[in-house]
């Protein structure tokens, strides 16, 4: 079984568990007072990340680095959007450098999704 076979249900987990987060976080961030920019940068960003982790889901089929891609961005998600939800809630983030650390965790899914174009998987 492949990596990307393994990972497959953790990219559709996480897609959905990121849209909701960012449907959530953007009812907070409209309705809720207090540092509602902190909310709305973590809504956009479970909202940026959930459709991408549903393509690499129903494309890690034909793409290689799906999984890398994936897990990266997973990764980066939960840094960035966890430590602005953090700071909104408690006044302090989650560790420092949180959520830069996980800013490039996403970007760099990012350019593995573009790397893919070179390692295409045989189908």
């Amino acid at each position: 079984m492949s990596l990307n076979a393994r990972i497959e249900p953790v990219l559709f987990l996480f897609a959905g568990l990121f849209g909701l987060a960012g449907v959530a976080l953007a009812a907070l961030a409209a309705h809720g007072g207090g540092d509602a920019h902190l909310a709305a940068s973590a809504s956009a960003m479970c909202l940026a990340h959930a459709p991408a982790l549903l393509a690499l889901a129903l494309s890690s089929g034909k793409i290689k680095t799906a999984w890398l891609a994936g897990l990266l961005m997973i990764v980066g998600t939960l840094l960035f959007a966890g430590d602005l939800v953090t700071l909104r809630f408690t006044g302090s983030g989650l560790f420092p450098y949180a959520a830069p650390t996980g800013g490039w965790a996403m970007m760099l899914g990012w350019l593995v999704v573009s790397a893919s174009a070179f390692w295409r998987a045989r189908t």
